[in-house]
């Protein structure tokens, strides 16, 4: 199991691989965010986007997909997270494309109110199949610490 105690300040991983479909862009879309650029490649083809793109919440969906399985084949003693700060889309994300990701520790702090857990500040990059990063946020986590 990997605890609090585990983790340094500058600590980084890289790991997942997504691959996008066009079936799973249009269904997230459909369900969740039905802009005609996320439906249609009729209608993403007269944006900037120029083909049909996934919507950046599926992106973050994938993302926390890949996290998931990546802190359970570790063992990492996650104990959920308060939120994401400076959440940015940095290129769209097509059918075809394949992510990955990379995180660094930003800092740890033991919690003050709660011995039980310390606090982890991240930054998550996401990356596609040419490693260019297509979304990066900072991630805040809570991390159990070692039992006694």
């Amino acid at each position: 199991m990997q605890y609090f105690e585990d983790i340094a300040v500058g600590d980084t991983a890289s790991f997942g691989r997504y691959a996008v479909t066009r079936e799973e862009v249009i269904a997230f879309a459909e369900r969740y965010d039905p802009q005609p650029f996320h439906l249609s490649d009729q209608a993403a083809a007269a944006t900037h986007f120029g083909r049909l793109s996934a919507s950046g919440w599926h992106t973050c969906a994938m993302t926390m997909a890949m996290l998931v399985e990546h802190s359970t084949a570790i063992g990492h003693a996650g104990l959920g997270s308060p939120g994401l700060d400076e959440l940015r889309w940095l290129r769209p994300v097509y059918p075809g494309d394949t992510l990955r990701c990379e995180t660094e520790v930003l800092d740890a702090r033991r919690s003050a109110s709660r011995p039980e857990m310390g606090l982890l500040k991240s930054r998550m990059t996401v990356f596609n199949q040419d490693d260019v990063a297509v979304m990066t946020f900072v991630s805040n986590l809570m991390v159990a610490t070692r039992p006694a």
